[in-house]
């Protein structure tokens, strides 16, 4: 799992962000950096789903520090257009059907007893336009939402 001064593995993935685009996190950080990633279980799901809307409300305070969220799920890019829709989210989200950012960023979790496996734990990286970690925070309880008031001070230290 990359910690705080590594630097982040970087993938090329679907972006749902009204259509569907293609994304790679090293090309975006030269134009977009600071980068906040923001993994998630699921869409659609309680949790999830506050917190994605609590990044939207802070979004404006993101944008002020010309750093940019993106959500990461599992989920495919169509669902999370949907999901986007519904909760109207302007930032995109990621879409790691295949589990290899999931894989690369060591967050994989399974809810056995619901049979869901090889989702992302709830985490949040914080990559500055050089491509280093500067903020890691990975919980195993997919109940705990982050600190949003530490992910921004996060950004403003990595802007």
């Amino acid at each position: 799992m990359p910690t705080t001064g590594d630097t982040a593995p970087d993938f090329t993935a679907p972006l749902a962000n009204g259509d569907v685009d293609s994304f790679s996190l090293s090309e975006r950080l030269e134009d977009e950096g600071p980068i906040v990633l923001a993994f998630f279980p699921g869409a659609f799901t309680g949790v999830c789903t506050d917190e994605m809307c609590t990044f939207q409300d802070r979004l404006a305070a993101f944008d002020d520090l010309d750093a940019t969220v993106y959500g990461v799920s599992r989920d495919s890019p169509f669902a999370l257009n949907e999901f986007r829709d519904q909760n109207g989210l302007e930032f995109g989200l990621i879409s790691d059907y295949n589990k290899e950012i999931i894989a690369d960023y060591d967050v994989e979790m399974d809810f056995a007893d619901l049979g869901v496996y090889g989702v992302a734990k709830r985490s949040v990286f914080v990559v500055d336009a050089d491509g280093e970690v500067t903020y890691a925070w990975v919980s195993d309880d997919p109940g705990v939402e982050p600190d949003y008031d530490e992910v921004e001070a996060a950004v403003e230290d990595a802007a």
